[in-house]
């Protein structure tokens, strides 16, 4: 999930930038990607800037799955949530704006480009 979520917000990646974001080794990513390439929901082409370098991109297949996650885990989620007593509720929601900025700097933090 988390390397699918980083090729939807960083766009196509090389693998060894993918390791990197994900702090794992080369080959372990590989490893990854090539079941994630067997499964249909990542995709291997060419750089058109760069013909030596392989980039690795999502397919419509593992957007979908991706989304399809993550909105299973928001079901359960709220379903959870609405068994919480009123104030334990009111309390995540005032967190709610704090766990945005959380997920920003999470973000900023998964693209390389941005620690520059």
């Amino acid at each position: 999930m988390a390397t699918l979520s980083t090729l939807e917000f960083t766009g196509p990646r090389r693998v060894t930038d993918l390791a990197v974001i994900q702090g794992v080794t080369q080959p372990s990513m590989t490893a990854l990607i090539t079941a994630l390439e067997r499964s249909g929901l990542v995709e291997r082409h060419g750089d058109a800037s760069d013909k030596r370098v392989t980039l690795v991109a999502m397919t419509p297949v593992g957007l979908e799955y991706l989304r399809t996650r993550r909105e299973a885990g928001r079901q359960v989620m709220a379903q959870l949530i609405s068994k919480l007593p009123p104030d334990e509720a009111a309390t995540l929601a005032a967190a709610v704006p704090a766990l945005a900025h959380l997920r920003a700097l999470n973000d900023q933090e998964r693209d390389p480009a941005a620690r520059l």
